[in-house]
């Protein structure tokens, strides 16, 4: 491959669609895309295995060349991208047009992927003498449960002192996020004939009583939990479904909310727990819940400040997204979300990303490289 570009037109065609949100679209396509990138790097001297976080879905690491007495850093994107349902262009054959390649993972997150590797690519020959060990860290399922960087998080974290988890951010250092609990409310009531309603038990009119208690007061209270980057606490209700029948009282309803955490908030207690409280004695159950950390580092972290040093101006800011480097900062690893292309552009049914801001998130990654020597 000649450039950049090229390297990311491979990675669009290796369909890695996250099977838990497309199941079938592309059987075994999280470990296509680790295979292809241990054999891009495996000749530059990067010593690649594969850890499989669930079956046949594994992470892909490669520890650079070198010593191994040195600190060491990651560049970790995901593996995965979001389902093509409803994509409006081919999600799979990488077209340039109009200065922008087009495709599925072309903004989130195989462009950032592109940036990196090739920035490894150009430096080559200088990793194994570098004072830090730059290696990569291909992680599967980020667009689901993240169990690659949970994985990863558990066994291998201490062995870090940082980490830049590819993200499509415009370059710029995303170190603190918000975090989420999806969580999924449960009503039961008593079905009966609707022509006497009062017989029954309705469990829809119950499930909405309380989301109208979560929209009215839990909501506000989430937000007075504040972070002077990312805001406040936020509550979206997402789906709702109940009943059977119109003629029938409705015996089940069940919705899913969205909770957006910031750190202030979790000093006190965990989302789940705070859920179960609020719906206490109302007739609603929450069921089992994965909660996602919020992450928060400090905006003067040494690291931090190395990365303004070798790229000056580079901006500092937040998201309200969680991403697999919440997982990598929750064991203690210090991370950042960093890559070339939009958010924007992320899970869109005409996703891209402008072949000028790839080309330069190569150029970045390989100015950073260079600049650790």
């Amino acid at each position: 491959m000649n450039s950049v570009v090229e390297l990311l037109q491979a990675l669009v065609q290796i369909p890695s669609v996250n099977p838990d949100g497309d199941p079938g679209v592309s059987p075994g396509g999280e470990a296509k895309m680790a295979k292809f990138v241990g054999d891009f790097l495996e000749p530059l001297g990067f010593r690649v295995t594969y850890e499989e976080a669930e079956p046949g879905r594994p992470n892909v690491i490669a520890r650079a060349p070198g010593s191994d007495d040195r600190p060491r850093i990651l560049l970790g994107p995901h593996l995965d991208t979001v389902s093509i349902l409803g994509m409006t262009v081919d999600p799979f054959s990488a077209e340039i047009r109009d200065g922008k390649m087009w495709g599925r993972g072309t903004s989130d997150t195989k462009g950032p992927m592109a940036a990196m590797l090739w920035g490894l690519k150009e430096n080559a020959h200088l990793l194994a003498e570098l004072p830090i060990a730059v290696d990569f860290v291909g992680f599967m399922g980020e667009e689901s449960s993240q169990p690659g960087s949970r994985h990863f998080a558990k066994h291998h974290a201490e062995d870090y002192e940082f980490a830049i988890v590819g993200e499509p951010t415009s370059l710029e250092a995303v170190y603190c996020t918000k975090g989420c609990l999806w969580a999924t409310l449960e009503a039961k009531g008593k079905a009966t004939h609707a022509s006497q309603p009062h017989l029954g038990e309705n469990a829809i009119l119950k499930l909405t009583g309380m989301l109208h208690r979560i929209q009215n007061e839990l909501a506000p209270a989430l937000s007075l939990y504040t972070h002077p980057i990312l805001g406040g606490g936020t509550a979206n209700i997402g789906t709702i479904n109940g009943g059977s029948r119109t003629n029938i009282v409705p015996d089940f309803a069940t919705a899913t909310v969205d909770l957006r955490t910031v750190p202030t908030m979790l000093e006190e207690k965990d989302t789940f727990s705070r859920v179960q409280e609020f719906i206490a004695d109302s007739g609603v159950t929450i069921a089992p819940s994965f909660e996602y950390p919020p992450m928060d580092m400090s905006p003067d972290h040494p690291w931090l400040n190395r990365l303004s040093e070798i790229h000056p101006g580079l901006k500092l800011t937040g998201a309200p997204w969680f991403s697999d480097a919440a997982h990598l900062s929750d064991a203690g690893l210090a991370s950042i979300c960093l890559g070339p292309g939009s958010i924007d552009q992320a899970h869109t049914a005409d996703e891209f990303i402008k072949i000028s801001d790839l080309e330069d998130g190569a150029e970045w990654f390989a100015k950073l490289i260079k600049g650790l020597a």
